[in-house]
């Protein structure tokens, strides 16, 4: 995985506050406050991501802040750099492991690979 920044919009909505990323259609986040509203947009981000990477969609290249022009119709409050990590592509490697875990996987998933590649996100996350 690659880790790359996004430009994120963020704009009042009413009383709280929304998050858009102009380079990413249908990506969005919300919070009560500005603080709220950020933190969330990079969870946003990190799902919309690995959904795309799932479904195979091309991931386009974040585009700067200058080259994102102000829209009139949105009551913009910020603009703010978003961490993502930009699936890379899938390597294949040979690991061991317990025949019976390897067979309880196999009864619960339907792709081995993605489930232990969830697993290891899953689990570093918590490192974090």
């Amino acid at each position: 995985m690659a880790t790359v920044h996004y430009p994120a919009i963020i704009e009042r909505a009413g009383s709280s506050f929304s998050v858009f990323f102009p380079d990413l259609p249908g990506c969005t986040s919300a919070g009560v406050d500005l603080q709220q509203a950020a933190l969330g947009a990079e969870e946003a981000l990190s799902g919309h991501l690995a959904v795309m990477a799932d479904y195979g969609d091309p991931i386009p290249d974040p585009t700067s802040f200058d080259a994102i022009e102000r829209d009139t119709e949105v009551d913009e409050v910020a603009r703010i750099l978003v961490r993502g990590e930009r699936p890379g592509r899938a390597v294949r490697v040979q690991v061991s492991i317990d025949e019976g875990l390897l067979a309880r996987i196999d009864r619960i998933a339907a792709n081995r690979s993605r489930f232990l590649a969830d697993a290891a996100r899953a689990k570093l996350a918590t490192m974090n």
